[in-house]
């Protein structure tokens, strides 16, 4: 898929036209190594930052060209960005991972019929335009509702005519809410006193189809915690699946269209529940650098963009007070542990706050999760890209989940999220559930009042 504007109206979007001290600042030192999944798997030197880092040079030298190669290769790494939190350099990989994929897109060394077919629809149609992205969500809602899942799931283990690798995707189907989050939260929340702040809510595209549940708790806990809430009831994909697959001319058209939503200036902040959105949305400053009608309104976003669990420690939240319940009575509590979504640890540097909530919850006992900012093969759409490398890294994750003996898992982004359901339910285990940390503080605060019948939504 080409976008049809002008591809090159950034130094961000391609190596070489990228600031080249960006390039330089790897010392070749090694200390990635360990931390990257990929070559962790492989232990090949390319697999790693560091060889993928050395391959973006040779094309910003002119040395190497854009090849096939390289664009498999790009593709094959997660941006997980745990080489950002290990290198001691500083390097924004980042910065480097999206002007290669922009590169690999703009050169077309990737292009084939069912490649480009599949691009245009997903990053071209569903994800920039909301209003056919919810069509989309309700038919497969009827299709989930109506009984029509199960008999394809049936058809499709009885074929051998559909590939392998079809029936997977289709196990991974994500369970479609039945109502939407402009359906759930009005377009102005104001708490019962004087509000503290004001703040934006984004509700995103996949979170907004698949965890309005999440959003809705989103909006009700920053309302219990003095903020009038700001949502829009028809939102943009945020960008970050348009940035990091090498269409950054698609990511600035949604990244206009959301400014254009919210009054920035009269914010205290926007709020984000989905890591990988939070990560690319405080980029919005560097990639509108320039334009002149949007830097300047993009740099304030940039600086208003609060991840929610990083926002309600910011302003000390309220911690929940204890209900009674059966197992308070006994002494027992709950296990949760939590897993941290790569974009969050690495991209945003959250990793304190989320934890902060989870202790302060009743009823629940925090138990450290091993491997806890490994990740887990989700990477936006890497799970649909490379399944392989994808599975394996799913299966790491599940294994150091058991470890734990917790009953839930607490993740912060919806595509962790839907991993770790897929890799509990590949495995037939039903006694664990996983949960946002913003929903799991929201049944806390209801079960105040609502005693011990109250419980987190199920998913």
């Amino acid at each position: 898929m080409q976008p049809a504007a002008p591809l090159l109206l950034h130094k961000h979007d391609s190596l070489k036209t990228l600031d080249y001290s960006v390039l330089q600042q790897c010392m070749h030192c090694g200390f990635c190594l360990p931390t990257c999944p990929t070559y962790v798997v492989t232990r090949l030197e390319r697999n790693s930052p560091r060889g993928r880092i050395a391959l973006m040079r040779g094309i910003a030298d002119g040395a190497l060209p854009v090849s096939t190669a390289f664009g498999k290769e790009l593709y094959f790494c997660l941006g997980c960005l745990a080489c950002m939190s290990a290198c001691p350099a500083g390097v924004d990989y980042a910065q480097l991972f999206e002007a290669a994929r922009a590169d690999i897109e703009r050169t077309g060394v990737l292009r084939r019929p069912g490649r480009d077919w599949a691009r245009r629809l997903l990053l071209g149609e569903l994800f920039t335009r909301p209003r056919v992205l919810r069509l989309a969500g309700r038919a497969l809602w009827a299709y989930q509702v109506l009984g029509l899942q199960g008999i394809m799931r049936g058809l499709l283990q009885l074929t051998h005519l559909v590939p392998e690798s079809w029936r997977k995707l289709e196990l991974q189907t994500p369970k479609v809410q039945t109502w939407f989050s402009h359906e759930l939260i009005p377009p102005v929340v104001k708490p019962p006193s004087r509000p503290r702040f004001r703040v934006g809510l984004l509700t995103g595209c996949v979170q907004d189809l698949v965890f309005s549940n999440v959003n809705r708790d989103t909006a009700e806990v920053l309302v219990a915690n003095g903020c009038e809430v700001w949502t829009p009831p028809v939102q943009f994909c945020c960008g970050s699946l348009h940035a990091h697959n090498g269409e950054p001319e698609w990511a600035r058209k949604v990244a206009r269209r959301n400014l254009d939503l919210f009054p920035v200036a009269e914010l205290d902040a926007i709020i984000t529940n989905a890591a990988g959105c939070g990560s690319h949305l405080k980029a919005y400053g560097r990639l509108l650098e320039g334009d002149p009608a949007y830097a300047e309104r993009a740099e304030l976003w940039s600086r208003k963009i609060k991840d929610v669990c990083e926002w309600l420690v910011a302003i000390g939240f309220r911690p929940p007070a204890p209900a009674p319940s059966a197992s308070r009575v006994q002494g027992c509590r709950d296990r949760v542990t939590y897993h941290e979504a790569c974009h969050l640890c690495h991209g945003q540097k959250i990793s304190r706050e989320p934890r902060e909530i989870l202790r302060a919850l009743p009823n629940l006992e925090l138990v450290e999760l091993p491997e806890a900012t490994w990740c887990c093969g989700s990477a936006g759409i890497y799970n649909l890209t490379q399944p392989e490398m994808s599975r394996r890294l799913q299966e790491r994750k599940i294994e150091q989940v058991l470890k734990t003996k917790a009953s839930i898992v607490a993740a912060g982004n919806p595509g962790c999220h839907l991993q770790l359901v897929n890799g509990l339910a590949a495995r037939g285990i039903t006694s664990i559930r996983v949960e946002h940390p913003v929903t799991l503080l929201a049944a806390a605060y209801r079960a105040e009042s609502a005693g011990p019948a109250a419980s987190p939504p199920k998913q």
